[in-house]
């Protein structure tokens, strides 16, 4: 239906694996879905991988379960991990009930609750590795909302090696448009699956979305060059 678009996201892939050394002989790598289309692209190509290019690992799932969230992909994630013969693991997390009084619940309070806990369940069962589906334009997005909205030059590293735990964050999507992962999910036939979270409407992200889209024009080659520049500073 869209040729050569999973040839396309897995050479991106192999790409971002070197250039970045995502993953080692051994590793044991746990990858966080949700059953939107990114997370959903990276489980079914880790899976695809295993076994067949080096180096070898282990691959495991987890699904975080928040408080507040009102859709439940849990059965498509069951099948989906059970045909990729994928172990999956399921986690309730309550995000909403965890905030002080006259606290509103936002995307960073959210997100840092459910990375604080994803960490304890990597480090308690042995993974050293933990697998997220930020794409390029999440990437591209972090790093304008940082300069922006904190005054500060910071975005998501490909791979964040943690000093003070035995663990490290891979993005091995990193090179992937989400227009890309966008025709790879239809071709794969789970784009339906996303998520439908209210406090996100309104978002700095979704702000920052549409000013990225005004500057590059849907280009991909200036995006790529913002990804770029944060590797590429010139402090003299």
């Amino acid at each position: 239906m869209y040729p050569n678009i999973r040839k396309r996201i897995s050479k991106k892939i192999t790409k971002a694996m070197f250039d970045f050394n995502l993953l080692e002989e051994g590793d044991k790598v746990l990858i966080a879905i949700s059953g939107g289309k990114d997370s959903s692209t990276l489980l079914q190509e880790l899976a695809y991988r295993r076994g067949k290019i080096d180096p070898s690992y282990l691959l495991e799932a987890i699904y975080i379960q928040a408080d507040f969230t009102e859709t439940n992909p849990q059965d498509f994630l069951r099948e989906m991990c059970q045909n990729l013969s994928i172990p999956l693991h399921f986690l309730n997390v309550g995000v909403q009930q965890r905030l002080k009084n006259n606290r509103k619940l936002n995307c960073y309070w959210c997100s840092t609750q459910r990375r604080t806990e994803l960490i304890h369940f990597a480090l308690q069962n042995g993974f050293n590795k933990i697998a997220l589906g930020h794409h390029l334009d999440d990437m591209v997005e972090t790093l304008l909302m940082n300069m922006v909205y904190k005054g500060e030059i910071s975005g998501m590293a490909p791979k964040l090696i943690y000093n003070k735990y035995p663990l490290s964050i891979i993005r091995p999507l990193c090179y992937c448009e989400e227009k890309e992962i966008i025709l790879y999910a239809k071709d794969a036939g789970f784009l339906q699956y996303s998520c439908t979270c209210n406090f996100s409407k309104n978002s700095h992200r979704k702000r920052i979305r549409s000013e990225i889209h005004s500057l590059t024009q849907g280009n991909s080659t200036y995006k790529q060059n913002l990804f770029k520049s944060m590797r590429n500073i010139h402090i003299d």
